[in-house]
């Protein structure tokens, strides 16, 4: 009957929930009963929050789970909640705090409260002490507004968000201000927010006074912080993955024990997923701040004042020297301020030099740079150092020159290439490195004999002066290209763009396509040119044409080619090695600073493999020469080393204690009669 059915479903809030889902109509009465308990034992909560209150929890739960059956009803729910976080968030019962957080959530993907209002009293919430409530927040937030801009992106809701969490950077609660500023960096990672004005917003972190705060801004402009994808988009890789670690521990006894080797299983997996996988770090941040130079000069003035540990110090210098050389800014004290920790046994020095080299650029008065390559010159690569040391100083030397070339003098630059001779691999590579460098770039520094036999290249080179730029109205290499598209037999331009046509293949017959390795080898359109008419071919095939992928590969080519083949020497096509545009590149990269070369010790696994390899033809251990008879007698040799140790015990204990004198006479004479048999 319904009287018995109201009578027992108060009692059982799933049953009643599940019902209500199903047919909600049906049973409002139910629900507005038990919307009138929870608002009764509200009452009485409110008078002593910090008390643990379970029916309250579980009715809270109850409403948010159906409360969009019933909007008329609950109309007011959302606000009291909201209300009642906002004023006793801290006096709260922990677990009645996470389920009114929970009945939100649920609200709010039910569309039943604003994000605005609710994001707000959730960056509040931060400032409690409580890492789970924190957590399930922090990932809330995160999913949610990336949700809000999936398709198009919400910008007045992005705006108003942005602001709130301008002025949450500078709470006086650290991990209220910290939470928001990782909520900020993980959303420009996944994309969300990728505009400058985040950017911007994180930027003003970098001068917080929590040291928390000030590194965890400063990483994200270095890129440090990106998260890995989620493991459901990523690629399948060899070896375990996360789900069979939790599986073979799932069917094992839950303890604290098992749960930690499985965390442990979990974080060894994803520390190796990381060794293995390529470095790829977003350095976009540092393009899009407003004002590189303002900002490049407060954090070197907050450098120079700040007594942060060393790891602290070294973030700065790198970032400023990221942003100095990035924009190509002007930051002249910061040159001798880094110059003094130039010293081998410096901590992180390789860091600092990796720094040095990025703040380097052509804008820079060389003779500013030239102080610093002194200094590394004469700390680093210096008789009394190790071969290691000297590689370091050369290759910082290298790095330092590849991005402004007019800072080294031409002495110096010989006294450096004389290392090429030193019998010590770590250096002469460090030195044939620099001595590749200015090759390209200006070779008349060189000796004679290390300037290398004269290329294309070299005889187009021109020596600039501090402050005067090489503008090219062509694009370099253009000569190689025809001036028209090459046009086939049906008048279709081949120049490497795809077409589709509506009047053809319609018979679904198979086409042969040629391949192409089945081309033949392009013809050189430069030969017998003048360097005069090279210009002028290259100018009209760059302002006349479109280029596409395949002829900007070949433009690369034909550079990459005038650096090796001499200038009266026909020219073929060469593959283009990436090392060749490795000081292009717009950052330096630690590896090239860091590698010197030296055979390094062998460690287990590699001595064990050389063991193995060298096993590989031989069918059996042992002696190599086999008896002639297998069943012959041992030898005494043999025989001693299987005697019982009772039988030789007293023998060792006399060669301990020692020979007598009249021993060692008998043994004398009986080596030296011995020794006269011998030569007769």
């Amino acid at each position: 009957s319904a009287m018995g059915r109201t009578s027992q479903l108060p009692d059982n809030l799933p049953q009643l929930q599940n019902l209500i889902k199903r047919d909600p109509e049906s049973y409002r009465a139910e629900f507005e009963q038990q919307y009138r308990r929870y608002e009764s034992n509200l009452q009485v909560f409110l008078l002593q929050p910090s008390e643990d209150a379970k029916s309250l929890s579980e009715l809270t739960m109850f409403i948010g789970q159906v409360a969009h059956c019933y909007p008329d009803v609950v109309g007011e729910f959302p606000e009291q909640l909201r209300e009642i976080l906002k004023r006793h968030a801290s006096a709260l019962h922990p677990e009645i705090r996470m389920m009114f957080c929970r009945a939100l959530m649920l609200l709010r993907n039910k569309k039943l409260i604003s994000p605005a209002s609710l994001f707000e009293l959730f960056f509040e919430l931060f400032r409690c002490s409580d890492k789970l409530l924190r957590k399930t927040l922090y990932n809330f937030i995160i999913q949610d507004i990336k949700n809000l801009n999936i398709g198009h992106k919400d910008n007045k809701l992005n705006k108003t968000l942005q602001n709130f969490m301008y002025t949450m950077l500078s709470d006086s609660n650290s991990m209220a201000a910290k939470m928001s500023l990782n909520a900020m960096a993980e959303l420009y990672n996944r994309k969300v927010w990728n505009d400058a004005k985040t950017v911007n917003v994180i930027s003003t972190a970098c001068f917080s006074k929590f040291t928390k705060v000030l590194s965890a801004s400063l990483r994200f402009f270095l890129g440090q912080d990106k998260q890995v994808a989620d493991s459901d988009s990523e690629a399948e890789e060899e070896g375990p993955s996360a789900r069979d670690i939790i599986l073979r521990f799932a069917t094992k006894k839950k303890s604290t024990r098992a749960k930690a080797k499985r965390d442990k299983a979990l974080k060894v997996l994803n520390k190796h997923k990381r060794k293995m996988k390529k470095q790829n770090t977003d350095f976009s941040a540092i393009h899009l701040l407003h004002d590189p130079q303002g900002f490049v000069e407060r954090l070197f003035k907050q450098l120079q004042k700040t007594n942060e540990s060393f790891e602290i110090r070294l973030l700065y210098i790198v970032v400023i020297s990221r942003i100095v050389g990035v924009h190509q800014l002007f930051l002249f004290n910061f040159y001798p301020f880094i110059q003094r920790f130039l010293q081998p046994h410096q901590r992180d020095v390789t860091k600092l030099l990796l720094a040095v080299a990025q703040a380097s650029h052509e804008l820079v008065p060389p003779e500013i740079i030239r102080t610093i390559i002194m200094t590394i010159a004469n700390n680093f690569v210096s008789e009394r150092n190790s071969s290691e040391v000297m590689g370091v100083g050369l290759n910082a030397v290298r790095e330092i020159c590849a991005r402004c070339p007019l800072a080294m003098t031409e002495d110096l630059l010989r006294d450096l290439t004389q290392y090429k001779t030193r019998h010590d691999k770590a250096v002469t590579s460090a030195a044939r490195s620099l001595i590749q460098l200015y090759r390209r770039i200006n070779p008349t520094m060189l000796f004679k004999k290390f300037q290398g036999k004269p290329t294309e290249a070299s005889t187009e080179l021109q020596t600039t002066e501090y402050g005067k730029l090489v503008v090219k109205d062509y694009i370099p290499g253009a000569e190689a290209l025809p001036e028209t598209p090459e046009v086939d037999e049906d008048n279709t331009v081949q120049d490497g763009w795809e077409s589709c046509s509506n009047a053809s293949d319609n018979d679904g017959s198979w086409k042969n396509v040629s391949s192409d390795e089945e081309e033949p080898a392009a013809e050189d359109e430069t030969a017998g040119m003048d360097p005069e008419e090279k210009i002028q071919k290259a100018q009209i095939v760059s302002q006349m044409r479109l280029l596409t992928q395949e002829e900007f590969q070949r433009v690369r080519a034909q550079q990459a080619s005038k650096e090796v083949l001499p200038a009266a020497r026909k020219r073929k096509v060469v593959s283009l090695d990436s090392k060749e545009e490795r000081y292009n590149a717009e950052l330096v990269a630690l590896n090239d600073i860091e590698l010197v070369h030296k055979k390094r010790p062998h460690d287990r696994e590699s001595r064990l493999a050389t063991v193995l390899r060298g096993r590989e033809d031989r069918e059996k251990f042992g002696r190599k020469k086999a008896k002639m008879d297998p069943f012959a007698s041992t030898t005494n040799k043999e025989k001693r080393k299987k005697k019982p140790f009772m039988m030789v015990r007293e023998k060792m204990k006399k060669k301990k204690s020692g020979r007598s004198f009249r021993e060692k006479q008998m043994a004398l004479r009986a080596a030296l009669v011995k020794r006269a048999k011998r030569y007769k």
